[in-house]
């Protein structure tokens, strides 16, 4: 048998991490057996469903690198099948029109909480023999077993079961025609030949649902591995505050795929003491055995940690694009400064999000509009302009702009004025990034080069000279 998984988005809104670390299992789980994905776009809500969900979707699919094998099939273009197998089920006496109102089941629920019951549906209709009638407002019930037990050998919680009596019969078919998630997905897994189902566990109520559905169709069962939520730092369920964004919003705050796909494959699942995985190691280490059976906590430092690592390996090449693509959001060009591989390089080690990254070249393509006031009052003061004006002359000599160079003559003036390196560093730190929060400050000169560097300094030293800003000793 191949093994054929699936993941199925609803588009009535964006990826979440959890969404994505389910994706990601399913391709894993394929890739290992040599199978496929097939993606699915369960659109039968129609009010919520939109066709940027769906791009945003297959959007941040893409961007992680978890391509599918076939589809995306969407459950809209596949109304009719689920009609026909709608009326099989009517026919052979596992379904039945029901026509109770909205009005009498928030009743019905009411009472049941009132008197402590588990609100369900009392089966009213179940031996009514209606039929759909034109403009009546009936709806498709399952008939669900009243006796008997559910019962499935899950892939990671082991054996799960739950008796029949406390399954009602729930809805096939809305009143307006349009079949629900339970009898959709179904059809789906048989037609699409899903051997394996992977899904979040919060899915297990539903799984028994359908378990009694696919019996009633006759077909086997594919296997079933329900993984657990991931969970806040607070062991919450993921909201917007703690996490629960759009995975594209993690591209957007510079994380790596490579980062978040390692990161989502460890959130849960572990292979010994291993964290950093190429996607060719999680393929072949990958195992339900070792996914945990409770929830994983999610935490931004690790993810962060996790990108600092991939940033400081990645190709140079392959910053580039994203690099260019968040200067040129900020109106930066890159043309008149030293090579952007060079800039990245000199500062990636430093930095823990491509954002940051960015941040910290972006004064190599355009001087600072300001100087941070904590650094000024840090290292500055009435002598800095006359200190700054030495070195200009002496940089400016320079036969070679070498980091050696630079490096030997910001020592030896430093030595001959009796300072410490580091308050004749730090200001021109300040002077030609705005900050004194740069790579060492012969690389940034080397880097920068000659005209930049004395340029900027000049005008620092006029800033200064202006009483801009409040010097103190």
């Amino acid at each position: 048998m191949q093994v054929v998984t699936r993941f199925p988005p609803s588009p009535t809104g964006y990826l979440h991490l959890g969404g994505a670390r389910t994706a990601l299992f399913n391709w894993l789980f394929a890739r290992q057996s040599g199978g496929k994905m097939v993606l699915r776009i369960e659109d039968t809500d129609r009010q919520r469903s939109t066709d940027e969900a769906i791009n945003v979707i297959i959007s941040a699919l893409e961007w992680l690198g978890l391509e599918w094998d076939e589809g995306p099939y969407y459950q809209t273009q596949r109304l009719e099948r689920y009609k026909e197998v709608i009326q099989q089920l009517l026919d052979q006496g596992d379904a039945y029109y029901c026509s109770c109102s909205p009005k009498r089941l928030d009743k019905l629920r009411k009472e049941q909480r009132e008197k402590g019951i588990k609100p369900r549906y009392d089966r009213h209709c179940r031996d009514a023999g209606l039929e759909r009638k034109p403009g009546r407002n009936h709806v498709v019930r399952f008939k669900n077993p009243l006796a008997g037990s559910v019962s499935f050998q899950d892939r990671i919680r082991g054996p799960v079961s739950v008796q029949n009596e406390e399954l009602d019969d729930l809805v096939l078919e809305r009143s307006d025609g349009m079949p629900t998630y339970n009898l959709a997905v179904v059809v789906d897994d048989m037609d699409m030949r899903i051997s394996h189902v992977i899904r979040g566990d919060d899915h297990i109520n539903n799984t028994f649902r359908q378990i009694n559905i696919f019996r009633a169709l006759g077909h086997d069962l594919p296997e079933f591995a329900h993984v657990p939520l991931i969970h806040g730092p607070d062991r919450k369920r993921l909201s917007k505050r703690n996490g629960d964004v759009s995975v594209l919003d993690y591209r957007d705050r510079g994380i790596l795929p490579e980062a978040l796909v390692n990161y989502l494959a460890r959130l849960g699942w572990s292979h010994g003491d291993q964290e950093i995985f190429s996607k060719e190691e999680m393929i072949r280490y990958f195992d339900f055995r070792q996914v945990n059976k409770s929830s994983a906590g999610f935490d931004m430092e690790k993810l962060l940690w996790m990108n600092r690592h991939y940033i400081g390996r990645a190709p140079i090449d392959s910053l580039l694009p994203e690099i260019s693509r968040i200067l040129t959001a900020r109106l930066i060009t890159t043309e008149n400064g030293p090579g952007l591989a060079s800039a990245i390089e000199l500062v990636r080690g430093r930095v823990s999000t491509l954002v940051e990254l960015a941040d910290q070249i972006e004064y190599f393509f355009r001087p600072a509009e300001n100087y941070h006031a904590e650094a000024l009052a840090r290292h500055c003061n009435d002598s800095t302009p006359e200190l700054l004006r030495g070195i200009c002359t002496i940089l400016a000599g320079l036969d070679s702009w070498t980091r050696e160079s630079i490096g030997d003559s910001l020592k030896a003036y430093a030595k001959s004025k009796e300072v410490k390196f580091s308050h004749l560093a730090q200001p021109l730190r300040i002077a030609v990034s705005g900050s004194d929060q740069t790579a060492s400050i012969d690389l940034t000169l080397a880097l920068l080069g000659s005209v930049n560097t004395i340029k900027r300094t000049q005008a620092f030293i006029e800033y200064l000279e202006q009483g801009r800003t409040t010097l103190s000793q």
